[in-house]
């Protein structure tokens, strides 16, 4: 199973839910969707209650998921929300 990140897209994604976002403590929510970052902010964290992405430094990234479908629904939220703000 392939999951190639387009990095560019993944930040693009990330600005839109902090901008648009319901803010709760030092994390944003939106479209099923929350993104933060760690105390650094040097890593970005984005996630449903299914699948969790980490991306940090250098571009290196990592998806934690159980199924296909589950990260492909996901991956639907992300273009989504590009789409929609």
């Amino acid at each position: 199973m392939k999951n190639e990140l387009d990095a560019k897209f993944l930040l693009q994604v990330f600005e839109k839910i902090r901008q648009f976002g319901e803010k709760q403590d030092d994390k944003y929510r939106l479209n099923g969707i929350t993104a933060f970052t760690d105390l650094d902010g040097y890593t970005l964290f984005v996630e449903d209650p299914k699948v969790k992405l980490q991306f940090g430094f250098h571009n290196q990234y990592h998806f934690d998921y159980e199924s296909s479908e589950h990260y492909e629904q996901f991956e639907k939220k992300l273009k989504q929300i590009d789409r929609e703000y």
